[in-house]
């Protein structure tokens, strides 16, 4: 036997760790492959789509807020709507007790008939006044054929000085008569030229004595200026108010928009008349509204707050701020699925179209829809030919 060690036999069988290295190797390439085609996959979507778009969940239901205030003091004695009722413009809403409204009514209806009456009378005074100056020019003329006469027998001795004196005296009390009259003549006229009894200017007083009284009258009763939802009653029946207190407001409905709070940099490619794509959180994604970009808020919410942050002071922190941008909705889509103010909103711009003004350069040309209160105009045209035509009886019936 050979005194030499046997060799030391290798393995070259692979072990564990050597395994592994290619399937880690594996792995992690498939996991940067994943990566790199979500990074391409989001860069062709934003570059495609993304881009083309801005969104946010910063938005709200806006609307008009239109508050029932009395305009003269009262007691509520009947309240005919209430929270959550529908209205219709002109309908009405609270009654006020119009007991001293119809006395003054009743006191300015009298005032203006003995008004008329005395108007009147200084019409016919007028008259009189006229045929007092004649009478006095007659005496005048009678008092100086007298003195006239005497004087010429003044030299027979037929007639005495005294009686030359007296008459003398007569026509200087003659003359100053005529002269009263004529001043009473010039005094009517002042009080009646220019003008005729029913246009007279106490006539005239009177009636918009009786127009006050009747529009208090009218004012007891409180009426819906526009259509819309009643909300925030506080009226109560036997309250006592004053001018000016809110008693509840009315939302219409189908006059809400969308401000949505969108952050400064989204703003850039943002025009008028670009649609947009609305979800409120009330109805979920099944329900989208259409909408488009009316205009851009006059300033952030920092700027207008209660609180305006001072940004001069030492510690300042640069926050981005949100600048309101409206949106107007479809009415049909309202109808359809109604809104409530304040409700959120989650909208999408569509900034392919670059070609309308921007939200800085707009300016409304026309009142929006329900800045006009029609039904409260109408209301108060048909007073006032109501007003007209009880002061046209009232007068025509007293100059008879």
């Amino acid at each position: 036997m050979s005194d030499t060690p046997n060799a030391p036999i290798q393995n070259n069988a692979p072990t564990g760790e050597n395994k592994a290295a290619p399937k880690r190797k594996k792995i992690m390439l498939t996991i940067a492959s994943v990566f790199l085609i979500a990074g391409v996959g989001y860069g062709l979507y934003w570059l495609l789509f993304s881009r083309y778009y801005e969104e946010t969940d910063n938005a709200y239901v806006a609307g008009n807020v239109v508050q029932i205030t009395s305009q003269v003091p009262g007691t509520v004695s009947k309240i005919l709507a209430d929270d959550t009722d529908l209205v219709k413009g002109g309908q009405e809403l609270i009654s006020l007790d119009t007991a001293d409204a119809d006395v003054a009514v009743t006191q300015a209806e009298a005032q203006l008939a003995q008004t008329v009456r005395e108007v009147r009378t200084l019409y016919a005074a007028q008259s009189q006044a006229a045929a007092n100056l004649k009478l006095r020019d007659a005496e005048l003329t009678r008092a100086q054929d007298d003195l006239a006469r005497r004087k010429a027998l003044a030299g027979s001795g037929a007639v005495s000085g005294e009686e030359i004196r007296h008459a003398e005296l007569a026509v200087s009390a003659a003359q100053a008569a005529v002269g009263v009259a004529k001043e009473q003549l010039v005094s009517g006229r002042a009080l009646t030229e220019g003008t005729t009894p029913d246009k007279h200017p106490n006539v005239q007083r009177a009636a918009a004595r009786l127009q006050e009284a009747m529009l208090s009258q009218a004012r007891s009763t409180l009426y819906a200026p526009v259509g819309g939802e009643v909300a925030k009653r506080n009226a109560q029946v036997g309250q006592r108010i004053a001018a000016g207190a809110p008693l509840m407001a009315i939302v219409p409905l189908d006059q809400l928009w969308v401000d949505a709070n969108l952050k400064e940099a989204q703003l850039r490619r943002v025009r008028i008349g670009q649609p947009v794509e609305l979800v409120a959180d009330m109805y979920g994604s099944k329900v989208k509204y259409a909408g488009k970009v009316a205009g851009l808020g006059a300033g952030t919410g920092a700027a207008f707050a209660l609180l305006p942050a001072q940004n001069a002071t030492g510690n300042w922190i640069k926050v981005v701020q949100r600048v309101p941008v409206r949106i107007t909705l479809e009415p049909k889509q309202l109808r359809e699925h109604p809104l409530r103010i304040g409700l959120s909103m989650t909208i999408e711009i569509d900034v392919h179209d670059q070609s309308g003004p921007s939200v800085e350069s707009h300016k409304a040309d026309a009142a929006q829809p329900g800045n006009t209160l029609s039904a409260a105009a109408s209301l108060l045209d048909t007073l006032g030919a109501r007003v007209k035509t009880r002061s046209d009886a009232i007068i025509a019936a007293n100059l008879k």
